[in-house]
């Protein structure tokens, strides 16, 4: 009698520890996938940016507008990167 309860329970744990692990490797494959996605993105904007030439040329516009758009609510930094928290400071939030 004691011989069919622990063989019960062996089979339970198996199967208790199989389904565990199937879990686990579920969430590990989907981990990897989103690598995986994340990475041809990676390497689909490298071409891109390798290939046009005229988008290169736009993201330094873009950054040299930004810096004129932070200049103008930071005030002139003199080339130093300070950091720039205008609504922190107009309600009085400590800035890190």
């Amino acid at each position: 009698m004691s011989d069919d309860i622990s063989s019960v329970r062996l089979c339970e744990d198996s199967s208790r520890e199989s389904l565990q692990l199937n879990q686990h490797l579920e969430k590990m494959t989907e981990q990897m996938e989103n690598v995986s996605v994340k990475l041809s993105w990676m390497a689909y904007d490298m071409v891109v940016l390798r290939t046009s030439p005229d988008l290169a040329e736009s993201f330094k516009s873009l950054e040299n507008e930004f810096l004129k758009c932070k200049a103008v609510i930071c005030g002139p930094t003199d080339g130093q990167d300070k950091n720039c928290h205008p609504a922190a400071e107009e309600h009085n939030i400590p800035q890190k």
